[in-house]
Protein backbone atom coordinates (compact mmCIF):
# COMPACT_ATOMS: atom_id res chain seq x y z
CA UNK A 1 0.00 0.00 0.00
CA UNK A 2 1.04 3.60 -0.46
CA UNK A 3 1.72 5.89 2.49
CA UNK A 4 -1.78 7.35 2.09
CA UNK A 5 -3.38 3.90 2.09
CA UNK A 6 -1.32 2.78 5.09
CA UNK A 7 -2.34 5.77 7.16
CA UNK A 8 -6.00 5.44 6.16
CA UNK A 9 -6.21 1.68 6.73
CA UNK A 10 -7.70 1.64 10.25
CA UNK A 11 -10.22 4.35 9.37
CA UNK A 12 -11.37 2.41 6.30
CA UNK A 13 -11.92 -0.68 8.44
CA UNK A 14 -14.03 1.46 10.77
CA UNK A 15 -16.08 2.59 7.72
CA UNK A 16 -15.22 6.24 8.29
CA UNK A 17 -16.54 8.54 5.52
CA UNK A 18 -13.98 9.11 2.77
CA UNK A 19 -13.88 12.90 3.13
CA UNK A 20 -13.11 12.50 6.87
CA UNK A 21 -10.37 9.97 6.08
CA UNK A 22 -8.78 12.31 3.54
CA UNK A 23 -8.91 15.21 5.98
CA UNK A 24 -7.30 13.23 8.83
CA UNK A 25 -4.60 11.70 6.60
CA UNK A 26 -3.68 15.08 5.11
CA UNK A 27 -3.46 16.63 8.59
CA UNK A 28 -1.32 13.78 9.97
CA UNK A 29 0.93 13.90 6.90
CA UNK A 30 1.42 17.63 7.40
CA UNK A 31 2.33 17.14 11.07
CA UNK A 32 4.80 14.36 10.22
CA UNK A 33 6.23 16.08 7.13
CA UNK A 34 5.02 13.24 4.89
CA UNK A 35 2.81 15.22 2.48
CA UNK A 36 5.23 14.81 -0.43
CA UNK A 37 5.44 11.04 0.20
CA UNK A 38 1.73 10.17 0.35
CA UNK A 39 1.73 8.36 -2.99
CA UNK A 40 4.98 6.47 -2.43
CA UNK A 41 5.31 2.89 -1.22
CA UNK A 42 7.38 1.60 1.73
CA UNK A 43 10.18 0.29 -0.49
CA UNK A 44 10.84 3.87 -1.61
CA UNK A 45 11.01 5.28 1.92
CA UNK A 46 13.87 5.58 4.42
CA UNK A 47 13.74 3.90 7.84
CA UNK A 48 12.82 7.16 9.54
CA UNK A 49 10.04 7.88 7.03
CA UNK A 50 8.56 4.41 7.54
CA UNK A 51 8.57 4.99 11.27
CA UNK A 52 6.70 8.26 10.78
CA UNK A 53 4.12 6.47 8.61
CA UNK A 54 3.54 4.02 11.47
CA UNK A 55 2.98 6.96 13.81
CA UNK A 56 0.62 8.50 11.26
CA UNK A 57 -1.55 5.37 11.34
CA UNK A 58 -1.99 5.94 15.07
CA UNK A 59 -2.45 9.72 14.89
CA UNK A 60 -5.38 9.63 12.46
CA UNK A 61 -7.40 7.59 14.97
CA UNK A 62 -7.28 10.43 17.57
CA UNK A 63 -6.45 8.05 20.45
CA UNK A 64 -6.76 8.96 24.10
CA UNK A 65 -3.20 7.70 24.58
CA UNK A 66 -0.30 6.45 22.49
CA UNK A 67 1.29 3.17 23.60
CA UNK A 68 4.78 2.81 22.11
CA UNK A 69 6.82 -0.34 22.68
CA UNK A 70 10.45 0.34 21.73
CA UNK A 71 9.49 2.09 18.47
CA UNK A 72 13.08 3.08 17.63
CA UNK A 73 14.87 -0.17 18.46
CA UNK A 74 15.38 -1.22 14.82
CA UNK A 75 16.88 2.08 13.66
CA UNK A 76 20.58 2.87 13.42
CA UNK A 77 22.16 5.15 16.03
CA UNK A 78 22.03 8.39 14.01
CA UNK A 79 18.42 7.86 12.94
CA UNK A 80 17.42 7.00 16.50
CA UNK A 81 18.62 10.40 17.71
CA UNK A 82 16.71 12.13 14.91
CA UNK A 83 13.50 10.17 15.51
CA UNK A 84 13.77 10.69 19.27
CA UNK A 85 13.64 14.43 18.68
CA UNK A 86 10.68 14.04 16.31
CA UNK A 87 8.73 11.90 18.78
CA UNK A 88 9.29 14.51 21.52
CA UNK A 89 8.19 17.35 19.25
CA UNK A 90 5.15 15.40 18.06
CA UNK A 91 4.05 14.54 21.59
CA UNK A 92 4.22 18.17 22.68
CA UNK A 93 2.35 19.30 19.57
CA UNK A 94 -0.49 16.79 19.94
CA UNK A 95 -0.64 16.93 23.74
CA UNK A 96 -1.63 13.26 23.86
CA UNK A 97 -0.59 11.12 26.83
CA UNK A 98 2.13 8.72 25.67
CA UNK A 99 3.31 5.57 27.43
CA UNK A 100 6.74 4.79 25.98
CA UNK A 101 8.48 1.50 26.79
CA UNK A 102 12.24 1.33 26.25
CA UNK A 103 15.38 -0.40 27.50
CA UNK A 104 17.40 2.66 26.46
CA UNK A 105 17.76 4.93 29.47
CA UNK A 106 18.81 7.82 27.20
CA UNK A 107 15.42 7.64 25.48
CA UNK A 108 13.67 7.49 28.83
CA UNK A 109 15.56 10.50 30.20
CA UNK A 110 15.13 12.68 27.10
CA UNK A 111 11.52 11.81 26.24
CA UNK A 112 9.85 11.24 29.58
CA UNK A 113 8.14 13.86 31.74
CA UNK A 114 7.89 11.06 34.30
CA UNK A 115 9.99 7.91 34.21
CA UNK A 116 9.16 4.57 35.84
CA UNK A 117 12.05 2.13 36.29
CA UNK A 118 10.80 -1.46 36.33
CA UNK A 119 12.51 -4.67 37.32
CA UNK A 120 10.97 -8.16 37.21
CA UNK A 121 7.48 -6.68 36.88
CA UNK A 122 7.85 -4.29 39.84
CA UNK A 123 8.11 -0.51 39.67
CA UNK A 124 11.18 0.52 41.66
CA UNK A 125 10.86 4.29 41.33
CA UNK A 126 8.72 6.84 39.51
CA UNK A 127 9.51 10.51 39.05
CA UNK A 128 10.89 13.23 36.78
CA UNK A 129 14.13 12.17 35.01
CA UNK A 130 16.32 14.51 37.06
CA UNK A 131 14.88 13.19 40.32
CA UNK A 132 15.82 9.62 39.36
CA UNK A 133 19.28 10.79 38.37
CA UNK A 134 19.99 12.90 41.47
CA UNK A 135 18.16 10.84 44.10
CA UNK A 136 17.83 7.16 43.11
CA UNK A 137 15.97 5.12 45.70
CA UNK A 138 18.15 2.04 45.33
CA UNK A 139 21.20 0.48 43.76
CA UNK A 140 19.45 -0.76 40.61
CA UNK A 141 17.95 2.62 39.70
CA UNK A 142 21.27 4.34 40.41
CA UNK A 143 23.11 1.97 38.09
CA UNK A 144 20.50 2.07 35.34
CA UNK A 145 20.12 5.86 35.10
CA UNK A 146 23.13 7.81 33.86
CA UNK A 147 25.60 7.46 30.98
CA UNK A 148 28.34 6.50 31.62
CA UNK A 149 26.89 4.53 34.51
CA UNK A 150 27.55 5.24 38.17
CA UNK A 151 30.72 3.71 39.64
CA UNK A 152 30.23 1.33 42.58
CA UNK A 153 32.86 0.26 45.09
CA UNK A 154 32.91 -1.37 48.53
CA UNK A 155 33.22 0.94 51.53
CA UNK A 156 32.87 0.86 55.31
CA UNK A 157 31.79 3.25 58.02
CA UNK A 158 34.48 3.46 60.66
CA UNK A 159 34.87 5.99 63.45
CA UNK A 160 32.77 8.65 61.72
CA UNK A 161 34.52 8.22 58.36
CA UNK A 162 33.43 6.60 55.12
CA UNK A 163 36.45 4.53 54.11
CA UNK A 164 36.74 3.51 50.44
CA UNK A 165 39.35 2.72 47.80
CA UNK A 166 39.32 6.41 46.87
CA UNK A 167 40.30 7.41 50.40
CA UNK A 168 38.65 8.34 53.67
CA UNK A 169 35.70 10.71 53.43
CA UNK A 170 34.37 12.69 56.33
CA UNK A 171 30.60 12.50 56.67
CA UNK A 172 28.82 15.83 56.34
CA UNK A 173 26.14 16.83 58.83
CA UNK A 174 23.52 16.42 56.08
CA UNK A 175 24.71 12.89 55.28
CA UNK A 176 24.93 12.01 58.96
CA UNK A 177 21.33 13.21 59.40
CA UNK A 178 20.20 11.09 56.45
CA UNK A 179 22.03 8.01 57.70
CA UNK A 180 20.91 8.38 61.31
CA UNK A 181 21.79 5.32 63.41
CA UNK A 182 22.90 3.47 60.26
CA UNK A 183 26.19 5.42 60.26
CA UNK A 184 27.68 2.94 62.72
CA UNK A 185 30.45 0.52 61.77
CA UNK A 186 29.20 -1.48 58.78
CA UNK A 187 29.98 -2.47 55.18
CA UNK A 188 28.19 -0.50 52.45
CA UNK A 189 28.49 0.27 48.74
CA UNK A 190 29.69 3.70 47.65
CA UNK A 191 28.24 5.14 44.42
CA UNK A 192 30.08 7.89 42.55
CA UNK A 193 29.02 9.26 39.17
CA UNK A 194 31.75 9.81 36.53
CA UNK A 195 31.02 13.54 36.42
CA UNK A 196 31.87 13.87 40.13
CA UNK A 197 35.55 13.30 39.29
CA UNK A 198 37.98 15.90 37.99
CA UNK A 199 41.63 16.36 37.20
CA UNK A 200 42.93 17.63 40.57
CA UNK A 201 45.05 20.31 38.86
CA UNK A 202 41.91 21.87 37.35
CA UNK A 203 39.91 22.15 40.58
CA UNK A 204 39.87 25.72 42.00
CA UNK A 205 41.50 26.05 45.42
CA UNK A 206 38.24 27.16 47.04
CA UNK A 207 36.53 23.95 45.88
CA UNK A 208 39.23 21.50 47.00
CA UNK A 209 37.69 21.25 50.48
CA UNK A 210 34.51 19.74 49.07
CA UNK A 211 36.27 16.56 48.02
CA UNK A 212 39.33 14.37 48.32
CA UNK A 213 42.30 13.79 46.03
CA UNK A 214 43.88 10.45 45.18
CA UNK A 215 46.35 8.93 42.72
CA UNK A 216 45.47 6.37 40.03
CA UNK A 217 47.18 4.81 37.03
CA UNK A 218 45.13 5.61 33.95
CA UNK A 219 44.39 2.60 31.73
CA UNK A 220 42.48 4.23 28.88
CA UNK A 221 41.67 7.82 27.88
CA UNK A 222 38.80 8.63 25.51
CA UNK A 223 38.52 12.17 24.18
CA UNK A 224 34.91 13.10 23.40
CA UNK A 225 35.75 16.65 22.35
CA UNK A 226 33.74 18.45 25.03
CA UNK A 227 35.13 16.24 27.81
CA UNK A 228 37.44 13.28 28.44
CA UNK A 229 36.67 9.82 29.85
CA UNK A 230 39.51 8.36 31.92
CA UNK A 231 39.35 4.67 32.94
CA UNK A 232 41.34 3.27 35.86
CA UNK A 233 41.27 0.54 38.48
CA UNK A 234 41.97 0.66 42.20
CA UNK A 235 43.29 -2.03 44.51
CA UNK A 236 40.80 -4.40 46.04
CA UNK A 237 37.89 -6.34 44.60
CA UNK A 238 34.78 -4.77 43.06
CA UNK A 239 31.46 -4.36 44.85
CA UNK A 240 29.32 -7.46 44.19
CA UNK A 241 25.58 -7.81 44.73
CA UNK A 242 22.72 -9.40 42.79
CA UNK A 243 21.64 -5.92 41.63
CA UNK A 244 25.08 -5.11 40.22
CA UNK A 245 25.36 -8.52 38.55
CA UNK A 246 22.00 -7.95 36.84
CA UNK A 247 23.04 -4.47 35.69
CA UNK A 248 26.28 -5.90 34.27
CA UNK A 249 24.34 -8.57 32.38
CA UNK A 250 21.82 -6.01 31.08
CA UNK A 251 24.54 -3.66 29.82
CA UNK A 252 26.56 -6.45 28.23
CA UNK A 253 29.59 -6.03 30.48
CA UNK A 254 29.17 -9.57 31.81
CA UNK A 255 29.40 -10.99 28.27
CA UNK A 256 32.44 -8.96 27.21
CA UNK A 257 34.47 -9.90 30.27
CA UNK A 258 34.88 -6.25 31.26
CA UNK A 259 36.48 -5.69 34.62
CA UNK A 260 33.80 -4.94 37.22
CA UNK A 261 36.42 -3.06 39.20
CA UNK A 262 37.01 -0.51 36.43
CA UNK A 263 36.12 3.08 37.27
CA UNK A 264 35.36 5.79 34.73
CA UNK A 265 35.90 9.50 35.39
CA UNK A 266 34.45 12.25 33.21
CA UNK A 267 37.00 15.05 33.12
CA UNK A 268 37.27 18.53 31.66
CA UNK A 269 38.62 18.58 28.09
CA UNK A 270 41.52 20.74 29.31
CA UNK A 271 43.04 17.85 31.27
CA UNK A 272 46.60 16.76 30.41
CA UNK A 273 46.08 13.22 31.77
CA UNK A 274 47.44 10.49 29.48
CA UNK A 275 47.18 6.71 29.25
CA UNK A 276 49.72 4.77 31.29
CA UNK A 277 50.53 7.71 33.55
CA UNK A 278 49.80 8.04 37.25
CA UNK A 279 47.36 10.93 37.59
CA UNK A 280 46.15 12.97 40.51
CA UNK A 281 42.35 12.99 40.52
CA UNK A 282 39.81 14.75 42.72
CA UNK A 283 36.31 13.55 43.60
CA UNK A 284 33.49 15.73 44.92
CA UNK A 285 32.10 13.89 47.95
CA UNK A 286 28.97 16.03 48.33
CA UNK A 287 26.80 14.16 45.78
CA UNK A 288 28.03 10.62 46.49
CA UNK A 289 25.51 7.91 47.38
CA UNK A 290 25.75 5.18 50.01
CA UNK A 291 23.81 1.93 49.51
CA UNK A 292 22.94 -0.86 51.91
CA UNK A 293 24.96 -3.96 51.05
CA UNK A 294 22.06 -6.38 51.51
CA UNK A 295 18.92 -4.54 50.39
CA UNK A 296 20.48 -2.12 47.89
CA UNK A 297 18.53 0.73 49.50
CA UNK A 298 19.99 4.22 49.10
CA UNK A 299 20.88 5.20 52.67
CA UNK A 300 21.52 8.82 51.66
CA UNK A 301 18.21 9.48 49.89
CA UNK A 302 16.67 12.86 50.99
CA UNK A 303 13.33 11.18 51.73
CA UNK A 304 14.92 9.71 54.86
CA UNK A 305 15.14 13.16 56.42
CA UNK A 306 11.52 13.92 55.42
CA UNK A 307 10.26 10.67 56.94
CA UNK A 308 12.24 11.23 60.13
CA UNK A 309 10.82 14.77 60.45
CA UNK A 310 7.28 13.45 59.90
CA UNK A 311 7.71 10.87 62.64
CA UNK A 312 9.18 13.47 65.01
CA UNK A 313 6.24 15.83 64.46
Amino acid sequence: MTVRENMAFALKLAKTPKHVIDQKVEEAARILDLTQHLDRKPANLSGGQRQRVAMGRAIVRDPVAFLMDEPLSNLDAKLRVQMRTEVARLQKRLGTTTVYVTHDQTEAMTLGDRVAVMRAGRILQVGPPQELYKNPLNLFVAGFIGSPAMNFMPATFDDGLLRSKLGDMSISDEMRERLGPRAGDREVILGVRPENFEDASLVPAQDQRYGISFSATIDVVESMGSDVYAYFTLEGGPARTADLDELAADSGRADTGADGDQIVARLDAATSIREGNTARLWVDIRPVHVFDLDSGENLTHPARVTRAAAVAS
